[in-house]
């Protein structure tokens, strides 16, 4: 995305580091957005990106060449969060719009809704698919948590919870979390009717949780939760290995964290738009960095899969890369 093509293939050989995740610094960014990013999402095995936001519009980008790709507006239901499916043509985006509260499969190519999925009376909060089979799970304000296969309208599975859920699944599709009242509840996701099968604590913050992801081993796993708490998790046995905090968003506003790709690191965005990097072995913070305009609300952040880049979006999308000339083994190489 900036420099030559040697530069770029410096940047992939190279492994993450705290220099060069403190060399980091936004390499392009995107400014035409008309309402505040709600959600962002690297495809896994391509080089899209998809972004939804507050001007009701979904935005497929090229990160390789820096491009957006195109624009497709959903006025009729808004947008608020945004998956891509195992095509990266393809993605399941929740509404907005207060009154239908389906979830929609959406063709990029074509602008087409290939299927809808009913079953949630109110705002859905969270959405995660599974990397290896065609399902994925949602939670939503109503209190509950819907198993979805994407071949099939109606819901596979029903959780009933007790607050504002947030869900994720292991890469490997076999186990899936649900959070909620400061515990992380692990079910098999082939017998998720028997219940949770180990249940952990986050060390007594009952704050709303907000996200919950595991790292791309599957060994660690982090939440973030309405107090501006970002936990990390053995996700094996369950203990706390660090918490961070960060200022909290408003009320309506999610903040969301995410491992680079190795699982060393955890970035999160922050109550008064900021961003903050830790390091996972030491629990210490390692860089952070200011606000993209007058930000007072945290921004959307994904790392890029197996990339040493990651993206955030607030009322603009930027692209954080290392700065080569910041590295002292790198300047002056050609």
């Amino acid at each position: 995305m900036a420099g030559g093509q040697s530069e770029r293939e410096d940047k992939v050989s190279l492994e993450l580091t705290e220099e060069i995740l403190q060399s980091m610094e936004v390499g392009m960014a995107f400014k035409d957005y008309n309402g505040r990013i709600s959600s962002l999402d690297f495809h896994k095995t391509s080089s899209y990106l998809v972004t939804a936001s507050d001007d009701e519009s979904i935005r497929l980008y090229d990160v390789a060449s820096a491009t957006c790709l195109k624009t497709i507006n959903s006025k009729k239901y808004g947008v608020d969060l945004v998956c891509f499916t195992a095509d990266p043509a393809t993605v399941i985006y929740s509404s907005k719009n207060g009154w239908d509260e389906s979830l929609r499969l959406l063709s990029l190519h074509d602008n087409k809704y290939l299927r809808y999925f009913k079953g949630h009376h109110d705002r859905v909060v969270s959405l995660s698919l599974c990397s290896r089979k065609e399902c994925f799970i949602s939670g939503s304000l109503d209190q509950t948590v819907l198993l979805w296969d994407q071949r099939a309208e109606k819901g596979q599975g029903l959780l009933r919870v007790q607050g504002r859920p947030a869900t994720a699944y292991d890469d490997q599709g076999l186990v899936f979390a649900i959070a909620f009242g400061g515990y992380i509840r692990m079910f098999d996701a082939r017998n998720f009717e028997k219940g949770p099968f180990d249940i952990f604590s986050v060390g007594g913050d009952i704050s709303d949780a907000n996200v919950v992801k595991f790292s791309n081993d599957g060994r660690l796993m982090l939440l973030t939760t309405m107090g501006g708490y970002i936990h990390v998790l053995d996700s094996f046995r369950g203990t706390l290995l660090s918490s961070y905090k960060v200022m909290p968003g408003l009320q309506n506003s999610t903040l969301e964290a995410s491992f680079s790709p190795e699982g060393m690191f955890v970035i999160s965005g922050s109550g008064d738009g900021t961003v903050h990097a830790w390091s996972v072995r030491s629990g210490k913070e390692v860089a952070n960095w200011s606000s993209a305009g007058n930000d007072n609300e945290p921004p959307v952040i994904k790392w890029g899969p197996g990339s040493l880049m990651f993206a955030t979006g607030s009322s603009e999308l930027s692209f954080f890369i290392p700065d080569l000339s910041k590295l002292g083994a790198y300047v002056g190489r050609k």
